[in-house]
């Protein structure tokens, strides 16, 4: 008969063998180089496709601007639309034509007061004495409208309408004498010669 102890030892020896282990991965230290590797291709391909983005962005044609005069002109059209708000008209027109000259010559004029613009603009050459009397009395009975709530009649808005546009006609860039047809190309004129 098989003893007590005998058992225990048979059931001792049994727990004392273990299953195998898998085996372990021993680093060979050439890891790191393919993290490496794995990083500057990409950090590569990021380059490349930043390249190709900029040669495209750059090689897109650009929009021709459209030149202040025409602009303002285009403004003062879709201004008439509020002739029946004298505020919101005078504030449109007044606003386009502050916006055209500092387009047109570069002179800081939609940040200024009317009296610190008017005073500034004296000083420049900009503009001719008339234009700059003109544009004077323009910008007034347009702050008399904004500011002091006169409401004119349709006349007057259509006036001062009338005056804004003529101001963007007088003072935008003209054609040369070559190209307005006063003046003959040189080849006509040396074989009359």
């Amino acid at each position: 008969m098989i003893t007590n102890a005998t058992t225990q030892t048979a059931a001792s020896v049994a727990n004392d063998i273990r299953d195998i282990k898998p085996p372990v991965e021993i680093p060979s230290g050439w890891e790191w180089l393919w993290w490496v590797l794995a990083a500057l291709t990409i950090i590569a391909m990021a380059f490349f496709v930043w390249r190709w983005w900029q040669k495209r962005k750059a090689s897109a044609p650009t929009p021709t601007p459209v030149p202040a005069h025409v602009r303002a002109k285009q403004k003062l059209e879709e201004s008439l639309a509020f002739i029946a708000q004298p505020k919101t008209f005078c504030i449109l027109v007044s606003d386009t034509i502050r916006t055209y000259l500092e387009e047109r010559f570069d002179f800081r004029a939609p940040e200024r007061t009317t009296e610190e613009f008017l005073r500034e603009l004296q000083a420049t050459d900009l503009l001719s004495p008339e234009q700059k009397e003109k544009l004077g009395k323009f910008l007034e009975s347009c702050d008399l409208v904004k500011f002091a709530k006169y409401e004119p009649g349709e006349n007057e808005l259509r006036e001062l309408h009338r005056s804004a546009v003529k101001l963007v006609e007088e003072t935008e860039p003209g054609e040369t004498k070559a190209e307005s047809g006063n003046e003959q190309p040189a080849e006509i004129v040396n074989r009359k010669s």
